[in-house]
């Protein structure tokens, strides 16, 4: 597929690494160490541990499914490529909206950082401004850098975040060195009680803190614009999480055994003090110097894991609109700027609502947490579909010791978001809130035209039917030698080696049986398949049954073997005798149907300009998608969408018309296709007239009391036509 604009990969590794640090090293920790240490104490630095061995787990199943699918949409188009399109939907409506509650976290903890710094230089004023003044802090960051995005693309914001581990290098030295001056016996008097709450303290400060290593999964979400993803994407995820545990663990062990004021506990000052704890801390051991350092530090993290999650956010958001799960409007490119603003903006304005709404950093945090465990949880599960779907395309990067390390992972994301939704019931209130709208939205809006996209998606990459554990079966009845080679050819395209299977049935009547006629029939049949097949490099099964009614046993056939495609041909469609013979096994068969009228020797490589008669709406749309990309797959052919008014139709009329086929043509086609719309009285006679413009033709059949029909236009359009012909009715 080509690169669209809005997704040239201009990002190397260190603007990729930049990415994970902006999101991972400092805003979290900054912004729920005291939560951690208010619910574990000083266990609270197993409870980081811990969450650094799952995240882990995690950085090496996101690696591997995203150097072998090096596209933007992260947990999302992991979801698309290895399950269904509507399961890619709740993923991805799942971790678009944890990526904006993480924003929404990050800006009220710039909030409340910033608001420490100001109570210190101006505490008279800030008494006068209540909570008013913490909301416009919080918001305004969110708004600044939505319109940076909307004007720029971005990477890391790699001084700032050069800033602020320097800052940290700076407090993790310090409180070594004020930790060598203290007497011997200190550090065993703070660490006591070291788990004041036992296990379920550690479980509890594991769940409210887990978010503190999100962000490697942000690299995944921007990897369509990642220069060598397959080598870049792996390394940036594993270096920005080493070099955010690197510095938690150390800083978390200093603020617990030198923080705390004399005679206080880690627990209790962490308890008075939950947002800032670490500004306070390190104005213990190092004055008022380590109180601004923490607080420069905090912004300068804030900032960059505010920047760095709603900068991924958009980048899901677009990939979702581009395959309608979300409005499609959202997938827009400024022409100018290259920035997709819509979807910079969609993304923002629920981050504005959500610091409105949510009381503090401790119900933000515990609800990102939550929903970020549960799609980790099943990108672990994905990636053990995907290795074990993938055949030979294996990923460049492969994950060690599999499937124990995503089968533990996933089990451990599971258990602690399960877990995070019992001990916090509001997150889990807040995640399944989230989940029943994006349903309704999905189910009322969304379906109709993303079940196209996707159809259309299968129809141009073989290989994605496979890892979604399809393989769907085309089965195809051949009475006539004539038809045999233009029939394999649909046939190859419907269900290409290693997307599907094609089932060749030839079906003998007992009664003829006695002569020598259907034999030689069958072997003349069975030779032309066997050509065609050849020549094509399709090498589809071969059924011969027996039986006394053809029809009845065709459709018997594509019961028995649960075919997802019934592909028919005739020569004389236009003949009425054989119409009916046609439309009595389409209206007995429970699957897809696909009738071709070709001339013998007909070639499809040799189709280059294809013309879709529509009315406008999407009747037949989803197999019509998946027709078009699997015609257009081996050869690039001119597709032309044609809609027929009556003669006299207002402007209005016309402009709508117009608006809808393009809608029509960009949710199908599986390239720039050509629109038209014409007038015209006849329409039979204004099909055959564009007709002789083109190569093929294809058609949708009437529907009727959930019946396929050719209808009386279909079989005049037949007649006047000498072209090829396709006839497509959906499964209803």
């Amino acid at each position: 597929m080509p690169v669209e604009r809005g997704d040239q990969r201009t990002i190397g590794l260190w603007g990729a690494t930049g990415i994970g640090i902006g999101a991972i090293v400092g805003g979290g920790i900054l912004a729920l160490a005291g939560v951690a240490f208010a619910t574990a104490g000083p266990a609270a630095i197993v409870a980081f541990a811990l969450n650094g061995l799952i995240a882990l787990l995690t950085a090496l199943s996101f690696a591997e499914m995203a150097s072998a699918f090096p596209e933007s949409g992260g947990t999302y188009t992991f979801a698309k490529k290895v399950l269904s399109v509507r399961a890619a939907f709740m993923v991805g409506w799942v971790a678009w909206f944890a990526s904006i509650m993480a924003g929404a976290l990050y800006s009220l903890g710039f909030a409340a950082y910033a608001s420490l710094a100001l109570d210190r230089l101006f505490p008279t004023f800030l008494d006068s401004t209540g909570r008013g003044l913490d909301l416009v802090l919080a918001a305004l960051p969110i708004l600044v850098y939505a319109g940076l995005l909307t004007r720029r693309n971005g990477e890391g914001g790699q001084l700032a975040n050069l800033g602020k581990m320097t800052l940290f290098v700076i407090l993790i030295l310090g409180g070594v060195w004020a930790l060598g001056g203290r007497p011997a016996g200190s550090v065993s008097q703070a660490l006591s009680p070291f788990a004041p709450f036992g296990g379920l303290g550690v479980l509890q400060a594991m769940g409210y803190t887990f978010i503190t290593l999100q962000g490697f999964d942000l690299i995944a979400a921007v990897a369509g614009e990642v220069r060598q993803p397959e080598r870049t994407l792996p390394r940036a995820m594993l270096l920005s999480l080493g070099a955010a545990l690197a510095v938690y663990l150390p800083l978390l062990f200093i603020v617990a055994t030198v923080g705390a004021p004399a005679g206080q506990s880690i627990v209790e000052f962490s308890t008075s003090n939950p947002d800032g704890l670490l500004a306070l801390a390190a104005q213990n051991y190092l004055g008022a110097a380590g109180f601004w350092l923490v607080i420069c530090g905090a912004l300068l993290a804030m900032l960059s894991a505010l920047y760095a999650n709603l900068f991924a956010a958009s980048r899901m958001a677009l990939a979702m609109a581009r395959d309608r799960t979300l409005p499609h409007q959202f997938g827009a490119i400024h022409e100018e700027r290259g920035t997709p603003t819509a979807a910079v903006l969609a993304s923002g304005a629920p981050m504005v609502a959500l610091v409105l709404l949510l009381p503090g950093v401790a119900a933000a945090g515990a609800a990102s947490s939550l929903i970020f465990l549960l799609t980790f949880a099943l990108v672990h599960w994905t990636a053990i579909l995907a290795r074990r779907r993938s055949g030979s395309r294996q990923p460049p990067f492969r994950l060690p010791w599999f499937p124990l390390i995503p089968a533990a992972g996933g089990i451990a994301c599971a258990l602690l978001g399960v877990f995070q939704g019992v001990a916090v019931p509001e997150a889990g209130l807040i995640a399944s809130a989230w989940l029943a709208f994006g349903g309704v939205l999905y189910l009322t809006l969304f379906a109709r035209r993303a079940r196209v996209v996707d159809a259309g998606a299968e129809g141009r990459d073989p290989h994605l039917a496979r890892l979604r554990g399809k393989s769907p079966l085309v089965l195809v009845p051949i009475a006539n030698p004539a038809s045999a080679q233009g029939l394999v050819a649909v046939a190859n395209a419907l269900a290409p080696p290693g997307g599907g299977r094609a089932l060749m049935l030839s079906v003998v009547n007992p009664e003829d049986a006695a002569t020598a006629r259907p034999l030689h029939d069958f072997q003349e049949v069975l030779g032309e398949i066997l050509n065609a097949s050849i020549g094509s490099g399709f090498f589809p099964e071969a059924l011969t049954t027996v039986a006394t009614r053809p029809r009845k046993e065709i459709c018997r056939v594509a019961g028995v073997h649960r075919c997802e495609s019934l592909l028919l041909g005739f020569g004389q469609l236009e003949d009425g005798e054989m119409a009916g013979h046609i439309e009595e096994i389409m209206a007995s068969v429970d699957c897809d149907v696909v009738v071709l009228r070709a001339q013998r020797g007909w070639q499809l490589n040799e189709v280059k300009r294809i013309l879709v008669p529509v009315g406008g709406h999407y009747d037949q749309s989803t197999l019509r998608a998946r027709l078009l990309a699997s015609l257009c797959r081996s050869s690039a052919s001119e597709i032309t969408y044609l809609r027929i008014l009556p003669e006299g139709c207002s402007a209005e009329t016309r402009a709508r018309a117009t608006r809808e086929i393009d809608m029509l043509a960009r949710d199908e086609g599986p390239f720039s296709c050509r629109t038209l719309v014409a007038d015209g009285a006849d329409i039979a006679a204004v099909v055959a007239g564009q007709a002789l413009e083109h190569d093929l033709v294809i058609l949708g059949l009437q529907q009727k009391r959930r019946k396929r029909r050719f209808g009386k236009i279909t079989l005049e359009i037949a007649h006047q036509i000498p072209i090829p012909m396709i006839l497509i009715g959906e499964r209803r």
